[in-house]
């Protein structure tokens, strides 16, 4: 008889709804770039995704899409002082101030972006990302994309859900360590937190009049 909490070496996916095309008001919506640095993206980086660094075209063609729309950027930026617990869990990796903890050359924020230096995987845990998406920017909906999918995507998805905010992932706009990994983040987000998710960053198109009106 089959235990049925412990899974199977190999587990069905289920379904992903994956939107053909997702329409956000440009004046109500925020582009969020998760942990976009050199330690997870860059060959001779300390926790290197695999798949990151294919994700940065995509990204750079959302950003240009954002910044022409008039959307507000964040960046989350993990960031690791000496004696972090973190590296308790994980190798040391995105020190303050190296190489590894820069975001990477491709995606360098602008001087008009926000950028929130975290210490832990969501981007809104002591930080100010809320405040300035909910009282400065005074959006709604949040695209989400960045690295890694499970990890750092997926808590600061959730908790942008948790929040009320309309979250849209791209899934070739984020990386994730296994095809697991990146099945699960795409999974919760499209079914538990209020997100929507869709298979390119060009099914999402940054409209000026609001699409529900």
């Amino acid at each position: 008889m089959s235990v049925p909490f412990i899974p199977a070496h190999t587990v069905e996916v289920p379904a992903i709804d994956f939107k053909a095309e997702v329409l956000l008001p440009a004046g109500k919506s925020a582009l969020i770039v998760v942990d976009m640095q050199n330690d997870f993206v860059k060959t001779g980086g300390a926790l290197v995704v695999p798949d990151a660094a294919a994700t940065i075209p995509g990204i750079q063609s959302l950003l240009g899409a954002a910044r022409s729309a008039g959307v507000p950027v964040a960046y989350t930026q993990d960031t690791h002082f000496d004696n972090d617990p973190e590296w308790a869990i994980w190798p040391e990796h995105c020190r303050h101030a190296t190489w590894g903890w820069e975001i990477v050359e491709e995606l360098a924020p602008r001087p008009k972006d926000l950028i929130c230096q975290k210490s832990r995987y969501d981007g809104f845990y002591g930080t100010w990302l809320d405040h300035f998406l909910r009282s400065v920017w005074k959006v709604e909906n949040l695209v989400i994309v960045g690295t890694v999918s499970s990890i750092c995507v997926l808590h600061t998805a959730a908790s942008a859900g948790l929040r009320w905010y309309n979250v849209v992932v791209p899934a070739n706009g984020t990386s994730a360590l296994t095809e697991f990994d990146q099945a699960l983040a795409l999974r919760q987000i499209s079914w538990l937190y209020t997100g929507s998710v869709c298979r390119d960053v060009a099914d999402i198109r940054f409209v000026q009049r609001d699409p529900s009106h």
